[in-house]
């Protein structure tokens, strides 16, 4: 009985550990300025520990990590970032400046400018393919490997192949790589899919001080094109374990694409699905997803 008491107070403790941010978070982390070749990749830091490093997606910047960041920093110095061309990061101009291998340069100079010669990688949706090719190009700097909403690179190509529910709902992803594709975006836009208001607000100031421009770079740079094909090459492994998150009501990413993808890791794969959560499950399922990371990376 002692034994179950102590366990119910440390669930209870850990509850009260994973509320919600606070809503003057962002006054509580340090600002910093990675240098890669040139360009300068804002990123903010608190807590103190290992290094994880999390990279966010599209559209969104390193704000979208605020609940995770806080649970974890009393183990972990926890750094997010903003990608190039977005908030406070370096926005340089021409698609060829957003080519995968700078964004994954990107990363790697924030890892050595925190001092570290490794992190644990969380990576969503465009920072999760960020955060795959980083695990395939350079694992020595990948301790261990979290993905949210976004299927290993060759799951999703062999979906836009074989899938027609896939290939229809990437539609937007064509729409995304035309060329006046930058013209029909608005702050308010982008940040509708913000539920809580209050962050609305400063999700709208942070895409208002981004290049919209840049932004769509990331799908003409990176993005399969049509005629979609498999991809050809040998298949690099990724060496470090992973966690991977997938909200079953993403429409854009589908679960299909999750198939066989131990076909391309050489450790342990734990998934987590989560039924009623969506593309950006970090922020619809924040306390399940916290309670993952953190069981996952204690086991």
């Amino acid at each position: 009985m002692a034994t179950m008491t102590r366990i119910l107070a440390s669930v209870a403790l850990l509850a009260a550990s994973l509320s919600a941010a606070s809503p003057d978070f962002e006054k509580k982390v340090e600002n910093h300025y990675a240098n890669h070749d040139g360009v300068k990749i804002h990123y903010v830091t608190t807590g103190s520990g290992p290094l994880v490093v999390m990279v966010h997606g599209w559209p969104d910047y390193w704000y979208t990590w605020r609940d995770q960041m806080e649970a974890l920093a009393p183990k972990y110095r926890v750094a997010a970032l903003d990608l190039r061309g977005f908030n406070l990061s370096d926005q340089p101009k021409g698609v060829e400046n957003y080519d995968m291998k700078l964004l994954v340069g990107d990363v790697a100079a924030v890892i050595k400018d925190a001092g570290a010669s490794s992190a644990i990688v969380i990576g969503h949706d465009w920072g999760g393919m960020i955060s795959w090719n980083l695990a395939m190009s350079r694992p020595e700097l990948v301790d261990k490997l979290i993905i949210l909403n976004l299927p290993h690179p060759r799951g999703l190509a062999r979906e836009l192949v074989n899938n027609p529910e896939q290939a229809k709902n990437s539609q937007y992803a064509r729409n995304n790589q035309q060329p006046d594709a930058a013209s029909k975006l608005t702050a308010e836009g982008l940040a509708r899919w913000v539920k809580d208001p209050a962050a609305r607000a400063k999700y709208v100031e942070a895409f208002k001080k981004s290049d919209f421009e840049a932004m769509m770079n990331l799908y003409k740079a990176n993005y399969p094109r049509e005629p979609y094909r498999e991809d050809p090459s040998p298949v690099v492994k990724v060496k470090a374990s992973v966690l991977e998150f997938h909200g079953l009501d993403d429409t854009a990413l589908l679960p299909g694409a999750l198939n066989d993808t131990w076909k391309y890791l050489e450790k342990d794969w734990t998934l987590v699905t989560i039924p009623g959560a969506g593309h950006f499950v970090q922020q619809d399922a924040s306390d399940l997803v916290t309670r993952n990371i953190l069981a996952w990376l204690n086991k």
